[in-house]
């Protein structure tokens, strides 16, 4: 957020930045997930602690990566998604467009467009 203050006209490279090194982030999480696909049961990858996760992935389904941007159980989605074996193509997609909506309303809120409305 230190750069686009300072560097508004940047917004769109830094939105596109952050979006893909994030999304990147959450398919080496998905990887980890296919690999481990033999070893682990869900609930012993999450070790109980993100539930909440397991929850989301059995009542979506692949739908629920729109929200791997959110703390906590954010980073269990995608390791979900991947021991599922979820497609690969559609979990990136999904990961990626719930990244760019997150970073665009920071971005948002950092410029604060959303106080001029």
């Amino acid at each position: 957020m230190y750069l686009l203050q300072h560097t508004p006209a940047d917004l769109y490279l830094l939105v596109a930045i952050a979006t893909v090194g994030n999304t990147l982030g959450s398919l080496t999480s998905y990887a980890l997930g296919r690999w481990l696909h033999q070893a682990k049961s869900p609930t012993e990858l999450l070790k109980g602690k993100e539930n909440k996760a397991i929850e989301l992935i059995e009542r979506y389904g692949q739908w629920s990566l729109l929200l791997a941007w959110l703390p906590l159980i954010g980073d269990a989605l995608p390791l979900l998604a991947g021991w599922f074996r979820f497609n690969l193509l559609l979990s990136t997609l999904l990961i990626f467009l719930g990244k760019l909506l997150r970073y665009a309303a920071l971005s948002a809120v950092t410029l604060g467009v959303l106080q001029q409305l």
